[in-house]
């Protein structure tokens, strides 16, 4: 069934199972251990199929070894994926404490070669439950000794990228830049936020007319979901699913810049080498989203500070311009540059 995924995938694990009374199917990938236990998020949601479910896993997996060695992390690379029966809000609560305690029993039976935080779905309460049951789980709340929501982080490092990327392009600053946010999630709304305080002019989208009211209020011009590829911008931020830039659209986005929190954004090495032909800047996603994995982990593996942590986000403008430095004197696109940099951080590291 997952054949044609796994046997072009190189990661080191991917464990399924399935839960007849839930109807919940569950996928953890491990992709590299190569810089210490793997570690990624648990993404709660409806899917297609089984096989579509098994493809993100493996696809995030993969991008997290990237995430975690570019932030010099030691972490390896990894995710867990609950493909649910239906959509997360209509998932009961006894239903959904069934999954979370079998989600828990998969992350024992790693024992620890696998670490979860929370993701698309999920929350620091249910990571306060899968510690508790597993203690295999980062990102729990504050009350129950955690370092609290990773949103933050995540967005304070996607602007700090927004910044690096936006000088390659040549802007001083982003006062009265066009810059389109899509998908109005909490790091997407704190972007929003941070690029309002900056006087940038907003232009955002969601799916939630909730979240879109509350960008209007903060002076955004909301648009519909299907618009927001086909509009003239400085800057364009996806915040949302990945795979938004395909070689069609990277042939035909109006930006000059492209940073923003989802992952896997471009859908295809051919989409960011079309960005790259054409000038756009692009800041690799698992660079500029890299935030949230510096809060957790440093939080609570590296026992860091707040103080130290906000340092070492800030320092992802840092490490996106060194890989525009690097893209410019290889003649290589900026992704290409990226995963060059997150290699030559895995080069050395245990196997």
């Amino acid at each position: 069934m997952f054949q044609n995924v796994l046997t072009s995938w190189d990661g080191a694990l991917c464990s399924t199972r399935y839960d007849q009374e839930t109807g919940a199917f569950f996928t953890i990938a491990v992709h590299s251990r190569r810089r210490g236990p793997a570690a990624g998020g648990t993404r709660a949601m409806h899917y297609a199929s089984h096989e579509e479910a098994v493809a993100d896993t493996t696809r995030l997996a993969s991008a997290m070894t990237l995430k975690m060695a570019a932030a010099d992390l030691p972490m390896g690379g990894g995710k867990s994926v609950i493909a649910l029966p239906a959509p997360r809000h209509e998932i009961s609560d006894d239903l959904w404490d069934r999954i979370l305690h079998i989600h828990a029993e998969n992350l024992s039976t790693l024992n620890g070669s696998f670490w979860t935080g929370p993701d698309v779905g999920t929350s620091a309460a249910d990571m306060d439950v899968l510690h508790a049951q597993s203690g295999f789980a980062f990102g729990r709340s504050e009350a129950a000794g955690g370092p609290g929501s990773s949103a933050p982080a995540t967005a304070q490092g996607v602007y700090a990228a927004i910044r690096a990327a936006a000088a390659e392009a040549g802007m001083i600053d982003l006062s009265g830049r066009r810059v389109v946010i899509q998908g109005l999630g909490a790091v997407g709304m704190d972007v929003l936020e941070l690029a309002r305080k900056d006087g940038a002019d907003l232009v955002a989208t969601d799916v939630d007319l909730e979240r879109c009211r509350r960008a209007r209020g903060r002076g955004a011009l909301v648009v519909d979901p299907s618009e927001v590829l086909d509009l003239s911008s400085d800057v364009f931020v996806p915040c949302a699913m990945g795979g938004v830039i395909d070689l069609e659209v990277a042939r035909r986005l109006r930006t000059s810049v492209v940073a923003g929190a989802a992952n896997n954004v471009l859908a295809d090495h051919a989409a960011g080498e079309e960005l790259a032909r054409r000038g756009i800047v692009y800041a690799p996603d698992f660079i500029a989203n890299g935030g949230g994995a510096i809060h957790l982990v440093g939080r609570e593996v590296l026992g860091w500070s707040a103080e130290e942590v906000a340092h070492h986000v800030d320092g992802i403008g840092a490490t996106v311009a060194a890989v525009f430095a690097r893209s410019r004197a290889g003649g290589v696109s900026a992704d290409h540059a990226a995963r060059d940099l997150a290699a030559s951080r895995l080069v050395g590291s245990r196997a």
